[in-house]
């Protein structure tokens, strides 16, 4: 399937659940994604509107967690939080985010290039932190994508950064429902972070200067509950389609590779970026004769003048993209 899940997996997932890295080593072993296993245990009592209630509120289910795992996970997350640098007084500095909350080793993959491209591009070295589970090729062990990684990260980084002239680049990338973005860690971890959630959590930090891009199915819900002057959201689709590309040895879904491993390592303001991508993802969903998409941007009026600045720094000179087209995907068809 060229879509990124199921429909009736995308149901009964939302139903039941509510950058300096160091390389690996030749010795060490390469870490694999955990498989998924059955649906999330606990949530199957509950009526859709108690899921989304719940799903608002941030609620995961773990199990079945290793206390040596766990441990070691805390360590590499307290690492990656100790090595945030602190804001430049008197420099619009942004602090990128890229979290990968699915398991499966394309989110990971594609997570770590966005980290990259986006800290390149917006001059984030130091301040940017990838959250994303083993990559199946070896990439160093980085903090798990969750949605409680994600809270505390985005707690740090308010600390960090001053509020009023600096700037949050938050790049998510999973599979979608309607209620949001799906988390599902293997069989260990499950839940949503809902558009309402990720509102309130950014409202609760006082983060307004955003630039929030959502890769997911149905990810055009986030649109119209974080937007505003101050902010610029970007997703891979309308509230109520699915987006494309989700697939286990891609390194790229549609709109990640538009976005990000195209639009994004040019020299060009992000609006003219988002029409490329949406023209690109356009393109390639119409070869394979698939339902559009329709990509979504907003950017407030104030967002545009934080935008300018940064896109100052922006290297003039254009990097490469990489990893496996995700428009290869229609030749396996």
């Amino acid at each position: 399937m060229l879509a990124r899940l199921p429909l009736l997996r995308i149901f009964l997932i939302a139903f039941f659940a509510t950058v300096a890295v160091v390389p690996a080593t030749p010795q060490q072993a390469v870490r694999k994604p955990p498989e998924h296993g059955p649906p999330a245990p606990f949530f199957n009592a509950m009526t859709p509107e108690e899921v989304a209630r719940y799903s608002d509120g941030g609620t995961e289910v773990e199990h079945h967690r290793d206390p040596i795992d766990e441990l070691a996970e805390h360590r590499r997350l307290d690492r990656a939080l100790a090595a945030l640098a602190p804001q430049r007084k008197g420099v619009v500095d942004a602090y990128v985010v890229t979290v990968a909350l699915d398991s499966d080793g394309e989110f990971s993959r594609e997570a770590r290039e966005a980290g990259r491209v986006l800290a390149r591009r917006y001059d984030a070295a130091g301040r940017a932190i990838a959250l994303a589970g083993p990559d199946g090729k070896g990439g160093a062990d980085l903090p798990r994508g969750s949605p409680a990684h994600l809270g505390l990260v985005l707690a740090r980084i308010a600390e960090l950064m001053d509020k009023r002239e600096d700037v949050l680049v938050l790049y998510t990338t999973s599979h979608g429902a309607r209620i949001g973005v799906v988390y599902n860690d293997g069989d260990n971890g499950f839940g949503i972070v809902s558009p309402a959630r990720l509102a309130a959590l950014l409202d609760r930090l006082g983060i307004k200067r955003r630039l929030v891009i959502v890769s997911a199915c149905f990810s055009g819900s986030f649109v119209p509950a974080l937007a505003d002057d101050d902010s610029a959201v970007l997703t891979a689709s309308v509230g109520d389609r699915t987006s494309f590309g989700c697939q286990a040895d891609s390194d790229w879904t549609f709109f990640g590779d538009a976005l990000i491993n195209h639009a994004l390592r040019k020299a060009q303001p992000l609006d003219a970026a988002a029409g490329e991508a949406a023209r690109l993802v356009s393109e390639w969903e119409a070869k394979g004769k698939l339902t559009p998409s329709l990509p979504q941007s907003f950017i407030g009026d104030r967002a545009k003048q934080w935008l300018a600045a940064l896109d100052k720094r922006t290297p003039r000179t254009a990097t490469a993209p990489v990893g496996i087209p995700a428009v290869t995907l229609l030749d396996r068809r």
